[in-house]
C-alpha cells in the first residue's frame, strides 16, 4: 500500500491511495485540470482511478469533481447525505454510498468509515486495510473523538489535518473574533495540540508514517508542527516515525507502507 497527497489546504484537497493494485482518490478538491495535472505528475493515468471517495461537500474538497467527471466517469462513494448535497449542486456521476461507520470491500480491500465532528452535513474519516496494513485519513475534524481514535489504533500510515497552531491563530490579525471561534470549535478544525494528543493516544511500533495536512498559512507553520510531534513521538520512543507537511501547491513523494 502507498499514497501521495496531490494537495491539501483551504485552497483544494485530494489524496491518491494504491492497494492491491487498486487506485482510488480521496476528495477532488482541486480543479479538474490540477488534479490531471497532478496525477500525472505522480505517475497516474487519471483513467485508472476506480473510486473517488468523499469525506464532506466543501468546496474545498470537491471543487474538481463535476468537471472530472464528465472527463472520468469513475463512481463516487459519499453518504446518503453528503451524496445527496453534492448532487444537488448538479454534479452527477455513478454514486455508490455507504452509512458512516460502515465496513466495506473496494476491489478486496477493506474500508472503514467513521463519523467525525465537523461543520457538514455528514463528514466521515476512513481507514483503508490491505495486507495488513492499514491507513488512517481524517480531514477537516473540529476535535478528536473516541471513535475516531478506536478506529485510527493499529495504522502503519495517517494522514491528518493539523490546521493551526493556538497561538497563532490567537496572534492572527486577519481573521475576525467570529472566524477565529468557528476554526476552533468542536465542528471546526484540528490543531496542532489536538493532533499532538491523537498521537500520543495511537502511537505503536509498525507506524511508520504521518502526513499532515490542510496547514493554514497564516496560523501555522510545517517547522513549528514537526518540531512539536517530533519532540512528541521521540519522547514515547516512537522517533523512528516518518512525518511530512502535505501543502497546497504540489503533489507529496509516494510513501510505501
Amino acid at each position: 500500500m502507498r499514497f501521495t497527497v496531490l494537495g491539501s489546504g483551504s485552497g483544494g484537497n485530494a489524496t491518491v491511495i494504491e492497494c492491491g493494485g487498486r487506485r482510488l482518490m480521496v476528495d477532488a478538491g482541486l480543479s479538474a485540470r490540477q488534479l490531471v495535472v497532478r496525477l500525472r505528475a505522480v505517475g497516474i493515468d487519471p483513467a485508472s482511478l476506480e473510486g473517488i471517495f468523499l469525506t464532506h461537500e466543501h468546496g474545498d474538497h470537491i471543487r474538481g469533481l463535476k468537471i472530472f467527471l464528465k472527463q472520468f466517469p469513475i463512481p463516487v462513494y459519499a453518504t446518503p447525505a453528503t451524496a445527496r448535497v453534492v448532487r444537488e449542486t448538479g454534479i452527477e456521476g455513478t454514486w455508490r454510498t455507504f452509512e458512516a461507520g460502515q465496513v466495506f470491500s473496494f476491489f478486496g480491500a477493506e474500508v472503514e468509515s467513521f463519523s467525525i465532528q465537523h461543520d457538514a452535513v455528514d463528514p466521515v474519516g476512513f481507514v483503508f486495510a490491505n495486507d495488513a496494513k492499514k491507513l488512517g485519513l481524517v480531514s477537516d475534524a473540529g476535535f478528536v473523538t473516541k471513535n475516531m481514535t478506536e478506529r485510527l489504533r493499529g495504522v502503519a500510515g495517517l494522514f491528518v489535518e493539523a490546521n493551526y497552531d493556538d497561538g497563532l491563530l490567537e496572534a492572527d490579525t486577519k481573521r475576525p473574533w467570529s472566524i477565529k471561534q468557528r476554526i476552533s470549535s468542536r465542528h471546526g478544525h484540528l490543531s496542532n495540540r489536538q493532533v499532538e494528543e491523537l498521537l500520543r493516544e495511537i502511537s505503536h511500533t509498525t507506524l511508520s508514517r504521518v502526513v499532515l495536512g490542510h496547514l493554514s498559512s497564516d496560523c501555522n507553520k510545517p517547522d513549528l508542527i514537526l518540531s512539536q510531534l517530533q519532540n512528541c513521538l521521540s519522547e514515547l520512543g516512537h522517533g523512528h516515525v516518518g512525518l511530512h507537511c502535505a501543502c497546497q501547491h504540489e503533489p507529496t513523494p509516494w510513501f510505501e507502507l
